[in-house]
């Protein structure tokens, strides 16, 4: 089920969990986006997460692309302006921002679930 989340919430218990939170949310934003667009699902979340171990960090950068895109659907059909967030998600998380890139991604859920 998709839910809204309160994104400086999700921020501040990532920081304060160490970083276990932000496991959590990453297989949480997986599999929403998965469920928003099921014409495009990729990974579970649980898997997504097991290959970014195993690839030592490499899939999260397909990852992030793959879910902007996916994103970036689901906002058209409920008749949102979207734009390329598949590029901007891919960038943060090349450059160590991973966590503004799930903080978007999440505001983007936000919007479509209303």
């Amino acid at each position: 089920m998709i839910q809204r989340r309160e994104i400086a919430l999700c921020i501040v218990l990532s920081i304060i969990t160490c970083g276990l939170y932000s496991i959590y949310w990453f297989v949480c934003l997986t599999n929403e986006s998965n469920e928003l667009c099921p014409e495009n699902a990729t990974a579970s979340g649980g898997v997504a997460f097991l290959l970014t171990l195993v690839t030592c960090g490499i899939y999260l950068y397909y990852w992030a692309y793959k879910t902007g895109e996916k994103l970036d659907i689901a906002k058209e059909q409920h008749g949102l302006p979207n734009g390329s967030g598949n590029i901007l998600y891919l960038l943060l998380t090349i450059f160590g921002l991973g966590i503004v890139a799930y903080a978007l991604m999440q505001n983007d859920i936000n919007q479509i679930v209303g």
